[in-house]
């Protein structure tokens, strides 16, 4: 049984993934710590499967055309060359047991900002105020921005680099999240390797972790087709201040609650996904 959960963890956290093109550590790694991982253990374990995740959402976005590939790439090396100054950074925080607050507070700052950030680009995405201004600085920025974030908080930098693509480089969300998958799958490699080498984690669970991923990302990644670019940079809002609550209950040690308000948003999210998709089959039926 707890193989399987782990199994259906993959598939949930995967589809998220495929969806909102942010590899799916940085929901990962908060509901790892919830249930008793260490912060570097949840890390290393995430980090792998985002591997996997992300791997398996780029080929249904390669599909649908969903990738600027040079962006993407400049994205990916930037990040890669980050995460190799993250990694001192964080065995640092182990070290002196800093690791268990500081990194929490890492998420709630961030997520905090970036949730106002997409809730915000969402109404300009309505008045279709974006120009797609891709300048290479600003690309290497974000994807550095993204290494180091991966590397310290264990995601795959696509809940940095999905918001700042809308904000600061003009994509679509439905590009914006077919290229963050194929930049983090560099981020995402790189800091694993680097952390393999000092941290010991339960290889069977991340494999299946890995296993439900490969499974959830494709579907993830269809989902898109049945949603506007603006309803799915609303729904990322939404879910960055679910996990903000969620690890806020883990600092004041409500556990129970945290894991209780990101399976309702999963509950939420699900519900939505489902009645969008047979609204629409629906309506191409009937036409």
């Amino acid at each position: 049984m707890e193989y399987f959960f782990f199994f259906l963890l993959g598939v949930l956290v995967s589809v998220m993934s495929g969806f909102f093109g942010i590899g799916g550590g940085f929901i990962l790694t908060p509901f790892l710590m919830l249930i008793g991982y260490e912060p570097v253990e949840a890390i290393t374990t995430s980090l792998l499967f985002t591997i996997g995740s992300s791997l398996s959402g780029i080929v249904a976005h390669l599909r649908m055309k969903n990738i600027y590939w040079k962006e993407g790439l400049l994205l990916g090396i930037s990040g890669m060359a980050a995460t190799q100054i993250a990694k001192p950074f964080v065995l640092f925080l182990e070290e002196r047991g800093y690791d268990e607050w500081v990194i929490p507070m890492l998420y709630i700052v961030m997520l905090s900002y970036f949730s106002v950030q997409m809730l915000k680009k969402e109404k300009a995405v309505q008045k279709g105020m974006q120009k797609r201004s891709p300048g290479i600085g600003k690309v290497l920025i974000i994807g550095f921005g993204a290494g180091l974030v991966s590397t310290t908080l264990g995601v795959g930098g696509g809940f940095i680099i999905v918001p700042l693509s809308v904000a600061f480089l003009g994509f679509p969300s439905k590009k914006a999240v077919g290229t963050s998958l194929f930049a983090v799958l560099f981020i995402v490699s790189s800091g694993f390797v680097s952390y393999s080498f000092d941290v010991q984690i339960d290889l069977l669970v991340g494999l299946i972790l890995v296993a439900g991923g490969l499974i959830g990302s494709q579907f993830g990644a269809r989902l898109t087709n049945f949603f506007a670019n603006g309803e799915i940079t609303r729904l990322l809002g939404v879910l960055y201040v679910s996990t903000v609550i969620s690890v806020i209950m883990k600092l004041v040690n409500f556990n129970t609650a945290g894991l209780a308000i990101t399976a309702l948003f999963l509950l939420s999210f699900f519900v939505i996904a489902f009645v969008r998709v047979r609204s629409k089959k629906k309506t191409a039926g009937e036409q």
